[in-house]
């Protein structure tokens, strides 16, 4: 793997009982893009992102990570490779008996074994980075509505300064004003951290305005990958009602208009 990827998976197959998701599937990740997976239903896109972290293990098939392969029988290497990625779960996954505070510093304690009043300090550094403000630290998640949870679960994927973050459809619950908002702290982040990020969606918009690549699983594989106009003119007959839709074409334009 060279320099330029971050996370290179060659010859994958993900095999659940007689059920093949995927066969021989290749993907690279350059270091400092968003690529985006998409794909239809069953084709694997969240199980893809659980074997990049380590949470799942495929059939057969190398996933290398900062250039280590995350499966190799080597004594904490998966943990030190898991405190280098952060993790945004489709509806936050906030532990509902612990507090804001305490859900974010929970990685914290977890893997940084450091004192109570430095972590302290990089909780209200990680809610500040998301726009929470310090008087939400001691509510519970049942006191806070969908936009704040998703929030707070990304101040907690960013509690150990990881190089890669992954996103498992970040906008989904969220009405249009909040998840533009949401997109725009992503884009923002993005660049002040230098983060590699890779993310599922559905959301065309948020697909649009923040990919720099976008990976198509199709057939048990990745069938294309490429800019958004690139995959967009691959002739394939999910691409076609995908993104030619009414929907995909007016996140198209928007996108378009954006960058002219």
């Amino acid at each position: 793997m060279t320099s330029d990827y971050i996370i290179d998976i060659q010859g994958l197959r993900t095999q659940f009982g007689r059920t093949v998701v995927h066969d021989n599937l290749e993907l690279q990740v350059k270091r400092g893009e968003i690529l985006s997976i998409v794909g239809g239903s069953g084709t694997g896109k969240t199980v893809l992102m659980r074997q990049m972290l380590g949470l799942e293990k495929p059939r057969r098939g190398t996933i290398k990570v900062f250039n280590e392969d995350i499966h190799a029988p080597k004594e904490g290497h998966l943990n030190y490779l898991r405190k280098r990625s952060g993790m945004l779960f489709q509806h936050g996954a906030l532990y509902s008996a612990l507090s804001v505070f305490d859900n974010v510093a929970q990685p914290l304690r977890e893997f940084g074994k450091l004192p109570e009043e430095l972590i302290t300090d990089l909780v209200y550094l990680k809610l500040q980075m998301v726009d929470i403000a310090f008087e939400h630290a001691r509510k519970m998640p049942s006191d806070l509505s969908g936009g704040m949870i998703k929030r707070i679960a990304l101040a907690r994927a960013l509690a150990l300064d990881p190089q890669l973050l992954f996103l498992d459809e970040p906008t989904a619950g969220l009405d249009p004003d909040r998840s533009d908002s949401f997109v725009q702290l992503i884009q923002s982040l993005h660049r002040q951290l230098a983060l590699t990020v890779i993310m599922v969606t559905h959301d065309l918009d948020s697909l649009f305005a923040l990919s720099n690549r976008i990976a198509v699983l199709a057939e048990k594989r990745v069938i294309v990958i490429g800019s958004p106009h690139e995959v967009v003119a691959f002739p394939n007959p999910f691409i076609k009602s995908f993104f030619l839709g009414g929907r995909g074409l007016r996140a198209m334009e928007v996108m378009t208009s954006a960058t002219n």
